[in-house]
């Protein structure tokens, strides 16, 4: 039988097979000898051992379209970053590296702001401003005002969302709204520090329909930059790319350098002000690691 790992917890494994259920399983030492973990999201051959309790045994694992480490996810279609729009603030310099992390590994990424009742329509607008012009789909909700989320439901449909973002933006809420059965514990904002308190602590893949599911995947505080270099980094920012046979300078690193045509189109108001501003702070940051 074929299912896919929805969650995996103390060396259990939950597989989802279509129109079977849910079934408890074992990996078998051979993955642990050619040191393969089976992830949340991969694909696998199993042998159903006791039909009536739901147990098996992993035969299989089938290969992964993709992966990743943090969070430990596979085969993805599609990500969705999630950061609340007010309460508390979004750090975009955060986001922005959620994204490269994705460009990085070729996953389409959708960015949604919640909590946009929370918030002024001028600094909505700044959002998208500051993010309209980077080729990522835009949405804006609100969970709790129930404002947004067909349309944010549509763009789940028939594939294998990742769900992610820092805590506190909603996320668990969200999950609440899709399918509300999952009974996910909701985590209050602390008034003091206004940060979100960790609800989620592993990956749990949701099935949400035919062929449509869903990772909620832990709250992350930092990202770090260990596939780039100062050199690479640029290539991940996907607006630069139109500019680019504007510089005249080949291997431009759109900073320091004469006639960029990434800088002029900064000027021109064609690329982000705060993605090009993350954008240099990410580079000076490799460049001071590459000198040590």
């Amino acid at each position: 039988m074929q299912g896919k790992i929805i969650k995996g917890i103390g060396g259990f494994y939950y597989i989802h097979a279509e129109h079977q259920g849910i079934y408890e399983c074992k990996a078998k030492g051979v993955f642990r000898n050619r040191k393969i973990k089976p992830l949340v999201g991969d694909n696998v051959e199993i042998d159903v051992i006791d039909e009536a309790e739901k147990k098996g045994n992993i035969r299989d694992i089938l290969p992964r379209k993709n992966e990743l480490i943090r969070p430990a996810v596979a085969n993805i279609d599609q990500a969705l970053v999630f950061f609340a729009a007010a309460q508390p603030e979004p750090n975009l310099g955060l986001l922005d590296r959620f994204l490269l992390q994705m460009e990085y590994r070729n996953i389409p990424t959708v960015i949604g702001f919640n909590k946009c009742d929370l918030t002024e329509t001028d600094r909505i607008r700044e959002l998208e401003e500051a993010y309209g012009r980077s080729g990522y789909p835009l949405i804006f909700v609100s969970v709790r005002e129930e404002q947004g989320l067909e349309n944010l439901k549509a763009m789940l449909a028939g594939k294998t969302t990742a769900l992610a973002g820092p805590s506190g933006a909603g996320k668990s809420s969200l999950m609440n709204w899709l399918l509300p059965e999952a009974e996910m514990e909701t985590g209050a904002v602390s008034e003091k520090i206004k940060r979100g308190r960790h609800t989620t602590r592993h990956s749990e893949l949701f099935h949400l329909g035919e062929g449509t599911y869903l990772f909620d995947t832990p709250g992350f505080s930092s990202l770090y930059l260990a596939d780039f270099t100062d050199e690479t980094l640029k290539l991940y920012f996907r607006e630069f790319s139109d500019f680019e046979d504007e510089c005249r300078f080949t291997g431009c690193n759109h900073i320091n350098e004469p006639d960029c045509g990434i800088k002029k189109a900064l000027e021109d108001g064609k690329i982000s002000r705060v993605r090009y501003e993350h954008y240099v702070q990410m580079y000076q940051e490799l460049k001071e690691h590459r000198r040590y």
